[in-house]
């Protein structure tokens, strides 16, 4: 059995901590490791080396988080833009089909918690069964509660007696209060998962049939991939083409295959604020803290506060979460409209909907602490035996001091090296590069000063990441995305 885990979502609802460039997957929000970490390692053993579906920005974020836990993938496919679960399933399955179209293939978001991974093992095995047979396989959730977040299934008579899989009746979207509470009462309704088990050519056979345009793009895109770095692109030029369609509604709701296994293991989509403070432990007044905080006479409220004190008198359901360059504060009953503010965000063209004010890369993180008209300051931090790319800018000069470790520096024709209290400066237009060649982080403070500080002011030389001037933003420089350096 092949894991396919599907990482290409934002988390926008659990913003300002889920953001664009570094979305909740990559976030430790349930333990050490972070939620795409914790989906491989509570896989069971013996499954095969996962394949990854990832947006072409986070690809260093996988990388290194795959690292971290000591897993190699099978392969990691780059979506050069989102297209929704359908296409990216169907790309996955073209790419296992290859060495063998009967392959199992198990579909996990990379974002969902699981807090009895036993359990959750033994419902994989009672899927395989009936996935080996050719069925589509859907896990269906044991609703403990009317949920209007997220979309059921309705099952129908048994489908097999020995794994107790149930055919699948209907799908029914996110009901309002009054529907999911009737829907609870008459019983015999699942919430929809979205964690799915079919072998790659019962699921490419049932998306020919029903969604031929999703099909014929992926095909026509499967057999144009580049590889470089470890990593398979999808060509933007075909994929963009493609039909945005969810596996349900392109294929799940018009085949005859699909079944219903019954999924009772603790399973929460950490899709909200309110999901976060319904499986964290709480305080004997309901509150969620994590972080320094200090309560008063409150009850019922979750904080997250990393970075300062934050201290509630007298509230009631209230969440409130604290980082860098962001404060965001909402009733508990409302975190489901969160994405409205990020929509707003965006639309005022805001950086913090985007990137946080660190930013990591795949050779370290800065962090811009300070910023004015024609200066900025940022704490730079260079991971051993790494570099950044050899580079100029036109519109700024940039100073140097080493805050703790050995910097490598080439400036023009010159490479010298700097150790803590040096300091060095560059001029603008100058060719130049930094690096740490020791076995400790490099610590620095850069001060940069000009008449313009934008992050597109970068005219790249040479790279060791396979970067390129194209892929940088206005804004902040998403070219070098930010890689959560979340251990095991």
């Amino acid at each position: 059995m092949i894991p396919v885990i599907l990482s290409g979502g934002t988390g926008s609802r659990l913003w300002p901590l889920s953001r664009q460039a570094y979305p909740k997957q990559f976030l430790p929000l349930v333990g050490s490791q972070s939620m795409f970490q914790d989906t491989l390692t509570r896989l069971p053993e013996g499954m095969g080396a996962p394949l990854i579906v990832a947006n072409d920005e986070h690809r260093f974020i996988v990388k290194e988080q795959l690292e971290a836990i000591n897993l190699k993938s099978r392969s990691i496919l780059l979506e050069p833009f989102g297209r929704n679960t359908a296409p990216a399933v169907a790309l996955a399955a073209m790419e296992i089909a290859r060495e063998n179209p009967e392959e199992i293939m198990l579909v996990l978001p990379a974002d969902h918690a699981i807090d009895q991974p036993a359990l959750f093992h033994r419902v994989l095995a009672a899927g395989q069964v009936t996935a080996k047979k050719g069925a589509l396989v859907l896990f269906g959730v044991t609703p403990d509660r009317p949920e209007t977040g997220y979309g059921y299934i309705a099952s129908g008579e048994q489908a097999d007696a020995a794994t107790g899989a149930l055919k699948v009746s209907r799908f029914i979207e996110k009901p309002d209060a009054r529907t999911a509470t009737a829907l609870l009462q008459e019983g015999g309704y699942f919430w929809n998962s979205g964690m799915f088990m079919f072998r790659a050519d019962a699921y490419l056979e049932e998306l020919k049939k029903h969604s031929p345009d999703i099909y014929d793009t992926c095909a026509l895109a499967a057999s144009n991939y580049t590889r470089d770095l470890g990593f398979t692109r999808i060509p933007a030029e075909i994929f963009e083409h493609c039909p945005d369609d969810s596996i349900d509604y392109a294929v799940m709701e018009h085949t005859n295959r699909a079944v219903l296994v019954p999924l009772d293991s603790g399973w929460n989509d950490v899709g909200s604020w309110s999901a976060l403070w319904d499986i964290n432990e709480k305080d004997d007044s309901d509150n969620v803290i994590i972080g320094d905080a200090c309560l008063e006479d409150s009850r019922g409220c979750l904080v997250h506060s990393k970075d300062k004190l934050v201290t509630m008198l007298g509230v009631e359901n209230l969440v409130v979460v604290d980082t860098k360059d962001a404060v965001m504060v909402a009733h508990r009953d409302r975190v489901q409209d969160v994405k409205k503010l990020v929509n707003q965000l965006n639309g005022s063209q805001r950086t913090e909907a985007i990137c946080h004010r660190e930013v990591y890369r795949p050779w370290g993180s800065y962090d811009s602490i300070d910023m004015g008209s024609r200066f900025q300051v940022k704490r730079i931090t260079v991971k051993p035996g790494e570099k950044l790319s050899l580079q100029k800018h036109h519109h700024r000069a940039e100073h140097w001091i080493v805050v703790s470790g050995t910097a490598e520096v080439t400036r023009g024709d010159d490479t010298f090296l700097l150790a803590e209290n040096e300091s060095t400066y560059i001029p603008i237009g100058t060719v130049h590069r930094l690096a740490n060649p020791g076995k400790i982080p490099l610590e620095l403070i850069e001060v940069q000063s000009g008449t313009y500080l934008g992050e597109d002011d970068i005219e790249r030389l040479q790279d060791n990441y396979g970067r390129t001037e194209t892929e940088s933003e206005p804004a902040r420089e998403q070219d070098e995305i930010p890689v959560a350096s979340v251990k095991a």
